[in-house]
């Protein structure tokens, strides 16, 4: 009886300490540039936001104060995207309303 409650402890343990790596995994990530949200290019003054493919060589400009253009970028992004969520969601309303 030891020896099972042994193992299924030390089966538990392992389970914890993978699920506690995992976590720690997925919070730091891989140091890629995937997972990078913005890349400032100092030497040739340039800034890429990687999430709307949107790339300026104003990077002094923004550093100061001109966030026009990426905020733009980013809102008709946005806009873009729920468009498509909304568009998604009627195709799947009307497949349900069609079958039933």
């Amino acid at each position: 009886m030891k020896v099972m409650r042994a193992r299924l402890y030390d089966e538990e343990h392992h389970r914890q300490q993978a699920q506690l790596a995992r976590d720690r995994k997925e919070q730091v990530g891989t140091g890629d540039r995937s997972g990078r949200i913005r890349t400032y290019n100092f030497p040739q003054e340039r800034i890429t936001d990687h999430r709307i493919g949107l790339t300026l060589h104003k990077l002094t400009q923004v550093l100061e104060g001109d966030l026009d253009e990426i905020v733009s970028a980013l809102i008709l992004h946005h806009q873009a995207q729920a468009l498509e969520s909304s568009a998604a969601d009627m195709a799947a309303g009307q497949k349900q309303e069609s079958a039933g």
